[in-house]
């Protein structure tokens, strides 16, 4: 490729970690002299980060291709991510798409893009076996001025039987401390307020650190660490295995001066006899016992929770262990997903299955059921005052924030409060679901 072409644009699907990846190799290519551009806008190059977790991963791809081909007809599309790992072949054949990077070669995309022109046919695919991919590429994305995403670990060694995430990410793996904390660092001096640490099994943390499979440090390890680095005011755990959450790390954020009280632990099912052939690493009581001992030391914090409706031999009895034991526990929202059928995963073969109608049935009742956690925890904070982050965004002429356990609070938008902290008092519950938030006296003597 021409050194006069220049412009690069990005889209990213999916979770935390696929946009502090997006992140890294979008400063790969501005290192390397290309200028950032919309990704509606003509560009020379397209970068695509996929996932595939969603249903709906080769439609949702296409559909950014065209996007991508709509802009600018000569562009390269280059499509990466977890996607692109587990079916690199399939998406070589998307009209449009010129190159398919793979888990290993997506963090070397500049070698690849020196004599990339555009396909005639399919697109050219480098992608290593998954057992490659054995190293770490440190992450963290500064898309808004507000929270960046820190990747701190990266694949899983667990066998659960519905998911593909080890096919796309390879095995359990971390970034050093050292690497961490100078991440960290260099994200204070952005002046960002908040990090999210990310990665896809966090609470293994420090296994591969150097390149073995002990653990040379832990999960309580790097949060202790972290906690120390001056400037950053808040510090939020994207998600954590219940199995994986000590008391000891509970207890640190507890008393932390920057580990905020939001957790989000993955349940999945509310039925032991799911989780087994789940093959999740716990029972419904080491779940029950986390959420309880965060609501012992932290009474305000805010705890989600993931769950999937649908798995192959949820009969309506099982489903409703999970719906009655979802509604007994003080947890704050839902993450609902709704079963779907992943090649080469053992859950794909089981009998059982449940019609999709019955599967979105489920989901709605759990839906409806995390709105009404929802409210019920907001309920709980009105009147007290707390400190709220403003984003930037104005909609409409409101701005949203978020206090540190999470309640979403909006005021007509004042761009001196952008990326800023302000004590303020919480008001009500409004019709959006939002909460209505008053100066208070806090937020006066912070101004003076």
């Amino acid at each position: 490729m021409s050194q006069f072409h220049r412009t690069a644009a990005f889209h990213t699907l999916g979770c935390k970690l696929n946009f502090a990846e997006t992140s890294t190799i979008a400063r790969q290519l501005t290192d390397a002299g290309y200028e950032k551009v919309s990704f509606d806008e003509k560009a020379n190059i397209y970068v695509i980060n996929t996932c595939s977790v969603t249903e709906n991963a080769d439609r949702e791809c296409k559909l950014h291709v065209k996007r991508a081909m709509k802009a600018n007809p000569e562009g390269l599309v280059v499509i990466v991510g977890c996607y692109a790992q587990l079916k690199p072949e399939e998406i070589s054949q998307i009209e449009g798409v010129d190159l398919v990077l793979g888990a290993k070669e997506k963090f070397n995309i500049l070698s690849y893009l020196d004599d990339l022109e555009k396909s005639e046919n399919e697109g050219i695919v480098h992608s290593c076996e998954i057992e490659e991919t054995d190293f770490f590429i440190g992450s963290y994305s500064i898309g808004d001025r507000t929270r960046a995403f820190l990747k701190v670990q990266d694949g899983c060694d667990y066998k659960c039987t519905y998911c593909t995430i080890p096919l796309a990410r390879g095995i359990s793996r971390s970034d050093t401390i050292e690497n961490v904390l100078k991440n960290a660092r260099e994200i204070s001096q952005k002046d960002i307020k908040e990090i999210v640490l990310t990665g896809v099994n966090i609470g293994d943390y420090g296994k591969g650190e150097f390149g073995n499979k002990k653990h040379e440090h832990t999960f309580l390890d790097l949060i202790s660490e972290l906690d120390q680095v001056e400037g950053i005011e808040r510090i939020r755990i994207s998600s954590i295995e219940p199995n994986l959450l000590k008391d000891e790390s509970i207890e640190l954020v507890s008393k932390s001066k920057s580990f905020v009280p939001h957790f989000h632990i993955p349940l999945q099912s509310g039925s032991d006899e799911l989780l087994k052939k789940m093959k999740r690493r716990y029972l419904t009581k080491l779940y029950n016992d986390r959420v309880n001992k965060i609501r012992e030391v932290m009474p305000d914090a805010a705890i989600g929770v993931d769950v999937i409706v649908g798995f192959p031999g949820e009969t309506e009895e099982l489903f409703m262990e999970t719906y009655n034991f979802l509604n007994e526990l003080p947890i704050t929202y839902l993450h609902v997903f709704t079963y779907s059928e992943r090649e080469n995963t053992e859950a794909a073969e089981m009998k059982g299955i449940v019609p999709i109608s019955e599967r979105k049935k489920r989901n709605k009742m759990l839906r409806i059921l995390s709105e009404k956690k929802k409210m019920a925890f907001y309920q709980t904070q009105l009147g007290k005052t707390l400190p709220v982050l403003w984003e930037h965004e104005n909609k409409d002429g409101k701005m949203f924030g978020f206090t540190e356990n999470y309640v979403r609070v909006q005021k007509d938008f004042d761009a001196a409060s952008v990326n800023q902290i302000e004590f303020l008092n919480l008001e009500k519950i409004l019709s959006d679901g939002t909460v209505s938030v008053q100066s208070s006296y806090e937020s006066f003597l912070a101004k003076i």
